[in-house]
């Protein structure tokens, strides 16, 4: 099974570095690495969000007892914890392997801290730009993913996956 692993993380680490020789003069290949998994980890929220939103919750709003949950806010709620696990798994074996020193158990407190804030941010947004400026939902959320990503690199590299520098004696 481990074998496997590495040859997947392996196969990844490849297709996206075939293609960095075109972006190294615009990106470090960490903040390439963190685009393209980024990239195409949004690409798959976006398009679980459009599947849930339009074929699974049908647009309709989801009753709970008696809580009700606007469509929008629903598929957000059943996409989001898909694309949180591949989001870390991309992040922590592709874009930040240098990290792994750290304990898993420290990381994945310092990563839930972050995916809170994230989960507040798309929450608040989606409520602002669908309830309150009246947009279309699936605009709104692409709106909030290129937001909440912005917040997320910068917590991730700086908070969650950072790599203690090594101190000169």
């Amino acid at each position: 099974m481990k074998q496997r692993i590495h040859l997947i993380r392996a196969s990844v680490i490849s297709a996206i570095d075939c293609f960095y020789p075109q972006f190294q003069r615009i990106f470090d290949l960490q903040t390439f690495r963190y685009a393209a998994c980024g990239g195409s980890n949004s690409l798959f929220d976006i398009c679980l969000y459009f599947i849930t939103y339009n074929y699974i919750l049908q647009k309709s709003i989801v009753h709970l007892g008696d809580i009700a949950i606007s469509p929008h806010i629903a598929a957000m709620m059943i996409t989001f914890p898909i694309t949180l696990f591949t989001g870390f798994v991309l992040m922590r074996y592709i874009v930040f392997p240098d990290a792994k020193t750290t304990s898993k158990r420290i990381q994945g407190g310092k990563y839930a801290s972050v995916v809170f804030c994230c989960i507040l941010l798309n929450y608040v947004f989606l409520k602002l730009f669908v309830d309150k400026f009246g947009w279309w939902p699936l605009p709104s959320k692409i709106i909030t993913t290129f937001l909440v990503v912005l917040f997320s690199y910068f917590s991730q590299k700086h908070f969650t996956f950072r790599v203690a520098s090594m101190v000169k004696n």
